[in-house]
């Protein structure tokens, strides 16, 4: 299943974080509530989650035509893309004991998750 959302990182949170409105939370919240509200699922094991990031439009056509789907070798690093989507699903993402993640290039961010099992 492919999902429309643009996968963030998770970002390191403090107390102040509950009253204080720094960008990139209110980015990782509004990027939670997303994926709440298209019911996106991750099964406890035998799932293959891709993350396709955007590439910058800055690139040229010929770029962005050799780096579609591509490896995506830069920040945001994979396990904080894996724990902002795990944290936002479960309460306690601990549940999920097999998975494998990819991070690549598209033309717009997606989140997709396959079930080998």
């Amino acid at each position: 299943m492919i999902y429309p959302i643009t996968p963030v990182p998770k970002p390191r949170q403090t107390q102040s974080d509950k009253w204080k409105k720094r960008p990139r939370v209110m980015q990782y919240r509004a990027f939670a509530d997303d994926v709440r509200k298209l019911r996106v699922r991750v099964p406890e094991a035998g799932s293959r989650v891709i993350f396709t990031l955007p590439m910058p439009k800055s690139w040229s056509k010929a770029k962005r035509e050799n780096m579609r789907g591509r490896p995506h070798r830069q920040t945001p690093d994979i396990d904080n893309l894996c724990k902002a989507l795990l944290d936002a699903l479960y309460a306690d993402d601990s549940v999920v004991w097999d998975i494998a993640i990819r991070k690549v290039w598209g033309d717009q961010g997606a989140i997709e998750i396959e079930t080998t099992s």
